[in-house]
């Protein structure tokens, strides 16, 4: 029992628990609560060792200050309220409630009906009230020591137009991989080993793009099917490391992730964080009580004006944060920073950031949400990467985010899978979407790189799937088996697998195809973690809740795998030594003024200019693009003009092989690299004569022959 003495009032900044004066603070927002307690623990599932009630509260923040303690102290809060759902306050002091501000959580949530604050078998459903204490059963926040030793490391700045990024999962790359130390395999540690730093760095990419790390919950549906939320987009504490991912115990995962991060940026790559502020783990009216629920419903979610027992969701998970609230947009801020200062992150990836821009019903870009982080000095210069939409009402937003901001290019996606599946009266399109899609971001003032250009992303197919699979294969799912049903793919002639070798030599070269069109488009490209190597997820397009050999890599590799690796190194390296193919402004559709050359050529097989009729035919599946060196826009760091070679991309997605003439050159052109070809070995190579034939489906870079 802590003596009256050891319990002061405390402050109302910082929120959650924050160690000072030999104890800890702890300051938690309810505006309608009527009472607030503290509960301290010794274990992750046992009794409270002492009850706390705040005595003070300052703007809807009540704060108290116990002396004595520190960190790796467990605790959670109570709160005492009206419980009635009809008018949105849903507070129930039997249930132990996540502090929204804790840096760490003890482990995970244990399934019972003890966790919901109505009763489960009531016929008034979430109208009767559950009584039940659930203690043991809530994850435990963790006092943290923050203190920690960068070693002067800093982050590494890539500019946008030269980021390659590499969109992963801290378990999936790294579960399977045999030449990690076993007992880090699948967590933070693992990912900064010295294999998948070499991987990384051998690979070229600038950026890796991680899936959810914020503390995620299992949903009890899941649960019960014996299934996982295995992806992470069910956040219930925005400030903590998800503690799955850690090697050691419990409240050490902070300095684990720290540990990552600071070995990720010594070697030169940067960490961009897939945050998931639009809604909450505790699902609609009918889901638990574990967090801001039981805080403040009324303040935290987004309720229906005409029926407030029921809320709004345009995320497709049963409720929304309400970003238009002071205090929320206050904790997504903070949390933000959080994770941009105290734990170094070089970016945020938005999911169903439309969701957050919205007022009420409408997306609004000049939203409460936009305007802050375009005037907070920390976050507004950062790399900002939205989900442009989400499952509501005009929620599709591509192209309409604000400057500063890059966002996903579902159009490019959708575009270049169908182009290279063989579809009719693509090629205007195509074109420009390999130009950095300007019809979506040049208007408004945004540069080329504001298109995140991808075939493939975590939410759905594989590159190897999409090539492989007609329809999806999600039978494991049980009940949810989700995912898109039209995914833009093409078998190549069998469903699944196949020991077929005309049809996988087809495979790997559209997955060649896609590889290529994805490194030499303008804007920033972000690769599918696992594609390079061919990984499969055996036609599942919603692998959300597989956490098994459907998602984790296999690093076992056979020749056609190890080359499509080494393929993919090589068109990395094309496009980190060629300013042409990543421009920092869009092309212009006129000579250069004080010359006659233009910066791009859109050619036919002949060599000609591509005339409107040809752009209009729709039968048309190949083209010759001619890159001028000379133009780049890209400067060096000491602002001296970046000059490289001229650069031919010949694409044909036709069922014919096409004899293309090259365009004059003084030193003669050489082949980089065709998609037709089983490897990269020997290239670059020279090419004799004034001709390139092209394979049917396939792909090739020629450069200028530099003496």
């Amino acid at each position: 029992m802590l003596s009256p003495e050891k319990i002061r009032r405390g402050f109302s900044y910082p929120l959650g628990a924050t160690l000072r004066d030999n104890g800890v603070n702890f300051a938690v927002y309810s505006e309608n609560a009527e009472e607030v307690y503290l509960e301290l623990f010794n274990t992750d599932d046992g009794d409270p060792v002492e009850t706390i009630q705040f005595k003070e509260h300052d703007g809807y923040v009540w704060h108290t200050f116990v002396s004595g303690i520190g960190a790796g102290q467990y605790y959670g809060y109570r709160m005492k309220g009206a419980y009635d759902p009809i008018s949105g306050k849903r507070f129930n002091d039997r249930k132990l409630l996540i502090d929204p501000y804790t840096k760490a959580l003890s482990g995970v949530v244990r399934w019972d009906n003890s966790l919901f604050s109505y009763n489960l078998d009531s016929p008034d459903q979430d109208l009767s009230i559950n009584t039940d204490a659930d203690y043991k059963l809530v994850p435990k926040g963790i006092v943290v020591d923050s203190a920690y030793d960068w070693n002067g490391v800093k982050k590494p700045f890539h500019p946008w137009n030269r980021t390659i990024i590499y969109e992963t999962h801290v378990k999936g790359a790294t579960f399977r991989r045999e030449d990690i130390p076993q007992n880090i395999r699948g967590t933070y540690s693992g990912l900064a080993s010295d294999p998948m730093i070499q991987y990384f760095t051998d690979l070229g990419i600038t950026s890796i793009e991680l899936m959810p790390v914020h503390h995620h919950v299992d949903d009890k549906l899941l649960a019960d099917a014996g299934l996982v939320n295995y992806w992470g987009y069910n956040t219930i504490a925005f400030f903590a490391p998800d503690v799955r991912y850690c090697s050691g115990k419990p409240g050490s995962q902070v300095k684990e992730f720290k540990d990552m991060v600071r070995k990720l940026h010594e070697n030169g790559i940067e960490v961009i964080l897939d945050v998931v502020y639009n809604h909450t783990a505790e699902g609609n009216h009918l889901g638990p009580t574990l967090s801001f629920r039981g805080l403040d419903n009324t303040t935290y979610y987004v309720l229906d004006p005409q029926n407030p027992r029921y809320y709004v969701d345009f995320t497709g998970t049963g409720n929304s944060l309400d970003a238009r609230n002071p205090q929320v947009l206050q904790l997504i801020m903070d949390s933000l920073r959080y994770w941009a200062t105290e734990m170094q992150a070089d970016g945020f990836r938005f999911d169903l950031a439309s969701t957050l821009a919205r007022e009420l019903y409408d997306v609004n870009m000049l939203s409460p949400f936009l305007n802050t982080i375009h005037q907070d000095p920390v976050v507004s210069n950062l790399k900002l990467i939205a989900e442009p939409w989400d499952v509501g009402p005009g929620g599709y937003q591509v192209g309409n985010f604000p400057p500063k901001w890059a966002e996903w290019n579902g159009k490019y996606r959708d575009l270049m899978r169908r182009f290279w599946r063989g579809d009719l009266g693509l090629l205007g399109e195509f074109a420009t979407r390999l130009s950095g899609s300007p019809d979506l971001y040049q208007e408004n003032g945004r540069r080329p790189f504001a298109s995140i250009n991808f075939i493939t992303s975590h939410d759905g197919f594989t590159m190897y799937d999409l090539v492989s699979y007609n329809q999806k294969h999600n039978e494991l799912n049980g009940a949810y088996p989700g995912g898109m049903d039209e995914n833009y793919s093409y078998n190549c002639g069998i469903e699944g697998e196949t020991g077929d070798p005309g049809i996988i030599g087809r495979r790997f070269r559209m997955i060649k195809n896609y590889i290529l069109t994805l490194l030499v488009s303008q804007g920033t490209p972000m690769i599918l973690g696992g594609d390079e190597i061919a990984r499969t997820q055996r036609g599942n397009n919603n692998a959300f809740c597989q956490d098994n050999e459907i998602s984790w890599y296999d690093w076992n590799f056979n020749q056609e795998k190890r080359a499509l690796l080494k393929f993919t190194r090589h068109v990395i390296s094309l496009r980190r030594s060629n300013p042409v193919l990543r421009r920092r402004n869009f092309f212009r559709n006129t000579p250069v003024p004080g010359s006659n050359m233009k910066e791009i050529l859109w050619l036919d097989s002949q060599c000609r200019e591509m005339t409107q009729e040809n752009w209009n035919d729709p039968g048309l599946k190949s083209i010759m693009v001619w890159l001028s060196g000379r133009f780049t826009s890209e400067v060096s760091y000491v602002d001296d003009v970046l000059i490289g070679g001229d650069l031919i991309l010949l694409f044909n997605a036709s069922d014919e092989a096409v004899d293309f003439k090259l365009p004059h050159s003084e030193n003669g052109w050489e082949l980089y690299v065709d998609t037709n070809l089983p490897s990269v070995e020997g290239l670059p190579m020279p090419i004799p004569g004034e001709n390139y034939v092209l394979n049917s489906s396939a792909s090739a870079v020629i450069q200028e022959r530099r003496n």
